[in-house]
């Protein structure tokens, strides 16, 4: 399975944030939405950096509540690590596991946004994979 695949499950859709919004908006459209992360961009289409609940509770632990006043931009991740629509599932999990991140932004050939993967996105692909795989063998064995 690849990341084209994992998409036309979950679809594109990618939330987004201004690099001049407050991290007081980047928590209530994380928790509106129930993710974990944002991806920083403009035009919703060129990647600007990336916003996780991480990078938010670090900087209130140095900064107290008052943080939350800082903009996305003075906080985010500027050394984004992104995937293919062709990558498969083993080079996400070995991506997300060297880096130690949990969302990967999909670039199409031109590196413009075109979707974003989170772990539990790879781990539901791999289980699918591993399931198909049991049924294959399961039935080899049995004859069907």
């Amino acid at each position: 399975m690849n990341v084209q695949s994992i998409l036309g499950h979950k679809g594109n859709e990618v939330a987004t944030i201004a690099q001049t919004a407050t991290l007081r908006d980047a928590t209530d459209l994380l928790t509106r939405r129930r993710i974990g992360a944002l991806v920083v961009s403009g035009d919703g289409q060129a990647i600007n950096g990336i916003l996780s609940e991480r990078d938010i509770v670090i900087r209130i632990a140095a900064g107290g509540l008052d943080a939350l006043t800082s903009t996305v931009g003075s906080v985010m991740s500027t050394d984004v690590v992104t995937c293919a629509c062709g990558d498969g599932v083993d080079r996400l999990m070995e991506l997300m596991t060297e880096r130690r991140i949990r969302h990967l932004p999909v670039v199409d050939d031109r590196g413009l946004l075109a979707g974003i993967v989170s772990i539990g996105d790879v781990v539901k692909a791999r289980l699918a994979e591993l399931e198909l795989e049991n049924r294959a063998l399961a039935d080899y064995i049995t004859g069907h």
